[in-house]
């Protein structure tokens, strides 16, 4: 080999293994940050809040105040019901998020739709979701009392069975601790204020944790 030949080698090797480390360090920059989308209606949206106050934008700083690097996108539509989140799905999907929260249905019971029409759409949306192996955490709602216990009991006992079925992580009720506070709503005695989505934030938080969790395992 001749001298000129093995200073062509030593320089090539040099760069190659500048570019192959710049490649590992981008890819652990990329694996460090997670990508976490919610999907939902005005309660997820941000209706009568100012900009920049909503759950997802609540959430994503409580996470990175524990040290977690995880981006919240905002898929919220105000008055979407479930039909609406299977049809907007697929471009709600555009950022590649790894994980989504689910919070529909509100509207579906509020406007009396049939239970069951809202729990083949909730399966439509989880099951899209986990053939594209990102994780799903679903939040349940629940329908008021005063609905009857019929529909009470058929509305509210959907998501439990769809979260166990489908073995994804499940946060009960999404509005827990809030519901029916004045000091945590809007006048409307609906959406939750910038204390109740604090709230929200805080008491969901451990659900978030283990569906981050599921992407670190």
């Amino acid at each position: 080999m001749t001298a000129k030949l093995r200073r062509w080698i030593a320089v090539a090797t040099t760069v190659a293994g500048v570019t192959l480390a710049g490649v590992v360090l981008a890819t652990a920059a990329q694996a460090a940050e997670a990508r976490l989308m919610v999907l939902g209606d005005s309660l997820v949206a941000g209706y009568g809040l100012p900009p920049g106050q909503g759950f997802p934008e609540q959430l994503e700083r409580d996470l990175r105040a524990a040290g977690r690097d995880v981006t919240v996108l905002n898929a919220g539509v105000s008055g979407d019901t479930t039909a609406g989140g299977v049809a907007r799905l697929d471009w709600s999907l555009a950022d590649n998020p790894q994980a989504v929260i689910i919070v529909l249905g509100g509207n579906d019971m509020l406007r009396g739709l049939p239970p069951e029409a809202a729990g083949v759409n909730l399966e439509t949306i989880i099951t899209r979701l986990l053939a594209r192996d990102i994780e799903v955490l679903l939040a349940g709602m629940m329908a008021p009392r005063n609905m009857g216990p019929a529909y009470v009991e058929a509305f509210d006992g959907l998501y439990p069975a769809l979260a166990a079925r489908h073995d994804i992580e499940f946060y009960p009720f999404f509005l827990d601790g809030v519901a029916l506070d004045p000091a945590l709503n809007l006048d409307d005695g609906l959406h939750p204020n910038e204390a109740g989505i604090a709230e929200i934030s805080r008491r969901i938080m451990p659900s978030v944790d283990r569906l981050l969790a599921r992407l670190d395992g």
